[in-house]
């Protein structure tokens, strides 16, 4: 399932391409589906949103959240959150988990409603508990954070965990970080590098910054700056992060200008690596 995501806050909002095949149902409609997926994927959202409203009128859930996704992104109709918000509540009371996540998304944000934290770990945890990783990172987010629900930094982990489990890299990188400060789980370096690398070979770049500061530190590693080096110099070109630019520049001045080169020869085999792994 694609997705739209803000890496920053470790919010996903589920998009409709990849979902509208995943959600096609046999049956009369069947070439309805067809037609409107088709449309879709060509560009067509007029005759898209035509399709799908003819099908969630008739009681399809699946197309009333192809509905919500569109008027959430502005395909083909004005965006309209409160129209997204509708049509998604209709689908998430049928059970349908990437509906589901995206109206608790869209209640924390107080996107097409007022916000409400509460109703966003409703939401988030139905979702979550059918499997979904982009609603189990959320509700492990409303765990760490407190927002919705009371703190628990281990009911945050045991959510991360499960999204980690999946892949999800940015509960990867926040199982990760509670593994270094103890919180919810053992503190335990050796676990958090373990996770955060598994976010930075995939290529998200705060996974990328904070694995250079465990080999900056030797914290479950041995200390190795030319690692450490490589690791803030991949997050600062994939995504320009600011923490690992500043973190690289600290690190030049007590490095050898061999080591320097090294790393920089290094740094070009792990990103055509990482590229290739994740094209793939």
């Amino acid at each position: 399932m694609r997705v739209k995501q803000n890496q920053q806050q470790g919010l996903t909002v589920c998009r409709a391409a990849a979902a509208l095949a995943l959600w096609l149902m046999a049956g009369p409609s069947l070439a309805d589906w067809e037609e409107g997926l088709a449309a879709y994927e060509a560009g067509d959202y007029a005759t898209a949103m035509t399709e799908f409203r003819a099908l969630a009128e008739g009681g399809d859930f699946s197309a009333a959240y192809n509905i919500g996704v569109m008027y959430y992104f502005g395909e083909g109709v004005p965006k309209d959150y409160r129209e997204a918000h509708k049509w998604y509540l209709k689908a998430a009371e049928e059970g349908f988990a990437p509906a589901q996540h995206n109206l608790g998304y869209m209640y924390r944000t107080g996107e097409g409603a007022a916000r409400d934290y509460s109703k966003a770990v409703l939401w988030l945890r139905l979702a979550a508990e059918q499997g979904l990783a982009e609603a189990q990172h959320l509700l492990g987010v409303s765990y760490d954070s407190g927002q919705g629900c009371e703190q628990d930094h281990a009911e945050a982990a045991r959510w991360y965990r499960r999204a980690a489990e999946q892949g999800y890299l940015e509960s990867q990188n926040n199982l990760a970080m509670m593994y270094t400060k103890g919180q919810g789980v053992e503190l335990d370096y050796v676990e958090a590098v373990r996770w955060y690398r598994h976010a930075a070979e995939r290529g998200y770049h705060m996974a990328q910054n904070n694995l250079g500061v465990m080999y900056s530190q030797g914290q479950g590693v041995e200390k190795n700056y030319i690692e450490a080096y490589v690791w803030y110099e991949l997050a600062s070109i994939s995504a320009s992060y600011e923490p690992a630019i500043n973190n690289r520049d600290k690190l030049v001045k007590i490095m050898a200008p061999e080591e320097i080169a090294t790393a920089e020869e290094l740094v070009a085999e792990r990103f055509e690596q990482i590229y290739a792994l994740n094209v793939n």
